[in-house]
């Protein structure tokens, strides 16, 4: 079976897009053949693949469906909905001087288009917030904290992110018992100024570090706000050069209204042998 499939990439975090509006795909994207096409040696490579599939009347156009590069699906991705967002916006001939919300595991997700060429998402309400979920964690040198953005990420404020062995450290925390039994993301962030971070982020399903991870700059952005009452939005570097936003309302420890903005970009189409 010859596969037709479109590479995008969000701040550096890429995926492998594809059109299984008529569901004809269900039955050969199994978790060998996503995990073999995410393959950045023997197959086309991505940190995911996501599957454009019709909505399940639950109030989106369509549903979109998130595979992790080891071919376990996943509630959500930030950085893969607002690439999605001008995917299915394209699939659908979707007129973006007007919002496109879509189905998740995670709930319903909005994509909106700015002038830019930039995708905004409204992410659904964050969640399950733990101040110190580890205090003073030995082995990461710092506290680490706990927040649900769709999936969940623990995030570490350092003093530096230069030097640091992402795998060993992303792993230790992908796995402690603290964030038993599915384990979480890893995020390592720097105050660069109040109101502008830099993270590193280790994703659970990719098991390594990636270039960016939209629910996880969400987390440490909110994790920011928290602990610094910094203000909305804030800015975020991440490791693959871009700078994204994240807007959120805050009263007290619990957040509304969260957006996440940045690129969304076609890098190419292709066709390969199933």
């Amino acid at each position: 079976m010859l596969l037709h499939f479109y590479k995008m990439t969000g701040a550096g975090n890429d995926f492998i897009m594809v059109d299984n509006r008529d569901l004809g795909l269900s039955s050969v994207l199994d978790k060998e053949t996503i995990e073999a096409l995410c393959d950045r040696r023997f197959g086309i490579g991505a940190d995911g693949l996501i599957a454009v599939e019709p909505s399940q009347g639950k109030g989106g156009a369509v549903r979109m469906r998130y595979y992790n590069a080891d071919g376990g699906e996943a509630e959500m991705c930030g950085n893969g909905a607002r690439c999605f967002g001008n995917f299915a916006a394209a699939l659908l001939r979707h007129d973006k001087s007007a919002p496109l919300p879509f189905e998740t595991m995670a709930g319903i997700v909005t994509a909106s288009f700015e002038k830019n060429g930039h995708v905004t998402v409204n992410l659904t309400n964050p969640h399950s917030l733990q101040l110190f979920a580890l205090n003073a964690d030995p082995t990461v040198g710092a506290d680490v904290h706990f927040l649900n953005t769709g999936v969940p990420h623990a995030v570490a404020f350092l003093d530096k992110l230069d030097g640091l062995d992402i795998p060993r450290l992303g792993a230790y925390l992908r796995y402690h018992d603290a964030f038993s039994p599915k384990g979480t993301n890893a995020n390592f962030a720097r105050i660069l100024s109040p109101g502008h971070i830099a993270i590193r982020t280790y994703e659970r399903g990719v098991e390594n570090e990636t270039l960016a991870c939209g629910t996880g700059m969400t987390a440490s952005a909110l994790l920011h706000a928290v602990l610094t009452d910094a203000p909305s939005p804030i800015q975020v570097d991440v490791a693959g050069g871009d700078t994204l936003e994240v807007g959120f309302r805050r009263m007290g420890d619990h957040f509304t209204h969260v957006t996440l903005t940045g690129p969304a970009d076609l890098v190419f189409t292709g066709d390969i042998e199933l």
